[in-house]
C-alpha cells in the first residue's frame, strides 16, 4: 500500500501560482499515493486573493487543507504551520512557484530506504553575482556552524518521514527555517540524501528572500540556533 503524502505549501500573496500549484501537486500525487493524499496551503496573511482561492480549492476537495494566519509570521512560520497539521507517512515542503517539477517525488521516495529525509539541489542555478555571493557565504556557515555539508541548504524540495516531523524542535520564523531543518534532522541522527533536480524559475508573484531585511533575520536566528545547540546540553 502506497504511504500517504502530504504536501505543505506556505503562501503569500500567490494569487498568481496557488491554483497551478495545487492542481500539479493533485496531477502527482495521485497516481503516487493513490489517492491517499493532503495538499495543505499555508496562507501567510496574504493581501490577495490567496487566502480566498485557497478555500474555493478546498471546497471542492477534502484533501486540500487551507490554514490562514491572521498576521505574517514570513517563511518559517507558515512552515511551521505546515508542517504541524500535517498527517502523511512522509512530509513534503515546497513553494507555491514550484521551484521544480513536483514529479520527482517519484524518484525521491525511493530514496527514503537509505535516509530519513531527501532534499534537492538545483542543477542549473542562474543568479546574479549578489545572489551568488549570498549563497556561497550562507552555505560556508551552515557547514562551518552546523555541520551541514549540503550542497544547497535553501531549495526549497525538502520530504521528510513522518518520525522526522515529529522530533524536529523548530523555532525560527524567517527562511532559516530551512537550515534549521536540516541541522535538527542531523542533531537526532537522521539520514540526509540529496537528490539533482532542474530548477524552475518564479514565472508570478515576487520572492522576497534576497531582501536585507530576511537576509539579517536569517543570520540572526542562524545565530540563536548556534547557541541554542551551544549551551543546551542535550544537543549534540
Amino acid at each position: 500500500m502506497a504511504p500517504r503524502v502530504s504536501i505543505a505549501f506556505p503562501m503569500y500573496n500567490e494569487e498568481e501560482n496557488i491554483r497551478a500549484a495545487v492542481e500539479t501537486a493533485a496531477r502527482v500525487l495521485e497516481p503516487l499515493a493513490a489517492g491517499n493524499y493532503e495538499i495543505i496551503i499555508v496562507n501567510d496573511a496574504s493581501t490577495d486573493r490567496t487566502g480566498e482561492i485557497a478555500e474555493e480549492l478546498a471546497a471542492d476537495d477534502g484533501r486540500i487543507r487551507p490554514f490562514h494566519h491572521k498576521t505574517n509570521r514570513t517563511l518559517g512560520g507558515a512552515v511551521r504551520t505546515g508542517l504541524a497539521n500535517s498527517a502523511g507517512e512522509l512530509v513534503l515542503y515546497t513553494d507555491a512557484d514550484l521551484p521544480c517539477d513536483l514529479a520527482y517525488l517519484s524518484d525521491a521516495i525511493p530514496l527514503l530506504d537509505q535516509a530519513d529525509v531527501v532534499i534537492g539541489y538545483r542543477t542549473n542555478r542562474r543568479e546574479g553575482f549578489k545572489r551568488w555571493l549570498y549563497s556561497k557565504v550562507y552555505n560556508l556557515l551552515t557547514r562551518r556552524l552546523l555541520g551541514l555539508n549540503v550542497r544547497d541548504v535553501n531549495f526549497a524540495f525538502k520530504l521528510f518521514k513522518r518520525e522526522v516531523v515529529e522530533a524536529m524542535e523548530l523555532h525560527a520564523e524567517g527562511s532559516f527555517i530551512d537550515a534549521e531543518m536540516l541541522s535538527e534532522a542531523r542533531r537526532h541522527g537522521f539520514r540526509i540524501a540529496e537528490m539533482p533536480v532542474v530548477y524552475q524559475a518564479r514565472q508570478a508573484g515576487q520572492s522576497t528572500l534576497a531582501r536585507p531585511r530576511v537576509i539579517i533575520k536569517i543570520f540572526r536566528e542562524m545565530y540563536q540556533h548556534w547557541r541554542r545547540r551551544s549551551t543546551n546540553p542535550g544537543i549534540q
